[in-house]
């Protein structure tokens, strides 16, 4: 879809879609809904690619929101040792952070990551309290963002 604001909406009304013609309950497709929501918002707002791609993976008693974009803006990348699963992104050079929440280990992109944090990442913070993982993957083509509810 477009890195546009209008391509919230339509992101988050199709993994609502998605999640109900499998059967999932409604308080998941919900909590799915609001993920994809904030993980697309994040992506409209910090990223410089043209378009955004979103996947959506079900998998017994799983669901993983996918969000992948090309190019950043201001935000820093999340440093850390993990290694996050992948969402059929391009692994060209990747490196991940697998959560709960972002993992920041005074690198020195850290002070620029935490003020983008209190500013703007609210969005991130609410992921990380209704999923139940979530991490980035990040590559010289761009960057993932995965969250598992």
């Amino acid at each position: 879809m477009p890195r546009l604001p209008r391509g919230v909406p339509v992101a988050r009304h199709r993994v609502q879609e998605a999640m109900r013609g499998w059967g999932e309950p409604d308080e998941r497709v919900e909590t799915a809904a609001l993920v994809m929501t904030e993980l697309v918002a994040n992506a409209v707002e910090h990223t410089a690619g043209r378009r955004i791609r979103c996947r959506v993976l079900r998998t017994p008693g799983r669901v993983r929101i996918c969000v992948w974009n090309r190019g950043r803006l201001h935000v820093a990348g999340l440093p850390g040792p993990r290694k996050a699963e992948p969402c059929g992104a391009p692994a060209d050079g990747a490196r991940g952070t697998e959560g709960p929440g972002p993992v920041v280990s005074g690198g020195p992109d850290d002070a620029s990551v935490l003020a983008s944090v209190a500013e703007d990442g609210r969005g991130l913070m609410l992921v990380d309290a209704l999923a139940t993982r979530w991490g980035t993957r990040t590559s010289v083509s761009g960057r993932l963002v995965w969250a598992d509810v």
